[in-house]
């Protein structure tokens, strides 16, 4: 299996030299030069396995299709080491919940960090540390977050052999519990960056330094957020996951709603269903920050800046440039990675925007693709979470109530609809407080979460400061 870039970029590239590396020398994102197409008979197959030897046989089986440089076994081990019941809480891993009218809620946040992240951040963390040994290297991790992906990278990360973790976060914009569960770590290799600025300013400041090519080889410099080609396809698992538990044969369609801001969750959705997972439609939630939605209902990509994207009650969604949307539009113009290039390293950044309104491969991507959208507001989000609480007697966190919503919008009741979970409603306890008037259950482990002393390093949003920032880690040998 060979990867090229969304930009043209083609050298042959490998998996375990995409996983380190993160984005591609020009700047475009690594896809695989074609998806493994996937028969009814092989869905049924994994069927038998997932029901049989569970979420990591499965894993197992849909990895070995992109990873073909690290043995079987070692990979199978890696899996099995990754997805078991301890780190998740259930034999299932993600289980399903249903809710009625043939609606359900897929469970992906019971791993260390309550949120979805940590499906594929575990799983990151020992691919790293894997290829690392193989490789007698070290890496430097440059991530941003706007909530869930810096915990995850950094519970995932933390003592791990011969990598560092830079994390740059929008100061003041994540939930108090978000910012403490990465804060409050203390371990050496973690280093916190709270950014003055939003959450577009740091996954800007990420982008610029895996674009110096020099002082990227110079430090290693990775990736974990989901330009990483490593993290969406260990996202593409548990679609197939829920899936299974949705149907009980392969005849049968589902569709899914994600809640999504930068677009990496649902293109993980986009590519199972490429490689023929049988779903109807893939339904992107998106909160005030709208862009996507408005994309799919117009064909306009219309990037905000940092003064117009809201502040909102869902803040991991706070995006207004969804970087793994690229991902998509290379697709669907049929891999023209000199168009993609023109429309995302030009005419995105001379004008913040572009249009495929009448490009005819737009027209027919809503057939092609199934991809539909919706929004949700913070009116929306407090009326979902009061409802599935009188009705339910359970807490849903707002991203999931952004994707609730959209859900019932699109909804086919002769087509089962799994709803993507985002996070567990402790991390948003303010937003359920207003919502039904009590604090969700903290589980126990994060009881003196928010008591504990805080680490991090304030910074402007300088691509300059952050080299330094690194360099004076990375020189200093902190690792030694």
């Amino acid at each position: 299996m060979f990867y090229v870039s969304t930009r043209g970029y083609d050298e042959g590239q490998r998996f375990c030299d995409i996983l380190l590396e993160g984005l591609a020398p020009d700047g475009g994102l690594y896809l695989p030069q074609t998806y493994p197409a996937v028969s009814e008979e092989q869905l049924e197959k994994w069927r038998r396995i997932f029901h049989s030897e569970g979420y990591a046989a499965l894993a197992f089986e849909i990895l070995s299709l992109y990873i073909d440089d690290i043995p079987a076994d070692d990979l199978r081990k890696l899996c099995f080491k990754t997805y078991t019941k301890d780190v998740f809480g259930s034999s299932l891993i993600v289980p399903l919940r249903a809710y009625p009218d043939n609606i359900f809620v897929l469970a992906l946040s019971n791993g260390p960090t309550l949120a979805f992240k940590d499906m594929a951040m575990q799983l990151l963390g020992n691919l790293f540390e894997y290829e690392l040994a193989r490789r007698h290297q070290t890496l430097n991790i440059l991530g941003a977050t706007s909530g869930d992906t810096g915990s995850a990278a950094e519970y995932a990360m933390k003592g791990k052999k011969g990598i560092q973790v830079f994390m740059t976060s929008p100061r003041g914009r994540m939930s108090k519990f978000q910012q403490a569960q990465m804060f409050s770590l203390s371990d050496p290799n973690i280093h916190n960056i709270a950014i003055e600025g939003v959450f577009d300013d740091c996954q800007d400041l990420v982008k610029q330094v895996s674009n110096d090519l020099s002082f990227k080889r110079k430090y290693q410099i990775g990736t974990v957020n989901s330009i990483n080609w490593a993290r969406l396809l260990a996202q593409v698992v548990y679609y197939f996951s829920g899936y299974f538990q949705a149907t009980q044969t392969s005849k049968q369609k589902v569709s899914f709603t994600v809640p999504s801001g930068n677009f990496g969750n649902v293109c993980a959705g986009h590519v199972a269903r490429m490689m023929g997972l049988p779903i109807h439609n893939l339904i992107v939630a998106t909160n005030e920050n709208d862009v996507l939605d408005e994309f799919f209902r117009t064909g306009t990509y219309k990037a905000r800046s940092g003064e117009n994207t809201f502040e909102t009650s869902s803040p991991s969604m706070d995006i207004s440039k969804a970087s793994n949307f690229e991902r998509f539009i290379f697709d669907l113009l049929k891999h023209d990675a000199k168009t993609v290039k023109h429309l995302f390293a030009e005419e995105l950044v001379k004008t913040s925007k572009f249009s495929l309104s009448n490009h005819p491969l737009f027209v027919d991507a809503k057939a092609q693709f199934g991809f539909l959208s919706g929004k949700s507001t913070h009116e929306d989000r407090l009326k979902t979470i009061r409802h599935v609480n009188e009705t339910m007697g359970e807490l849903i966190d707002p991203h999931t109530a952004d994707g609730l919503k959209v859900a019932l919008e699109h909804h086919s009741p002769d087509i089962p609809m799994l709803v993507l979970e985002t996070a567990l409603p402790i991390k948003f306890a303010e937003t359920i407080h207003e919502a039904i008037g009590i604090e969700p259950k903290c589980p126990e482990a994060f009881s003196e979460l928010q008591s504990l002393p805080q680490f991090v390093s304030v910074m402007p949003a300088d691509i300059t400061s952050l080299k330094n920032f690194i360099s004076s880690y990375v020189d200093g040998d902190s690792l030694s």
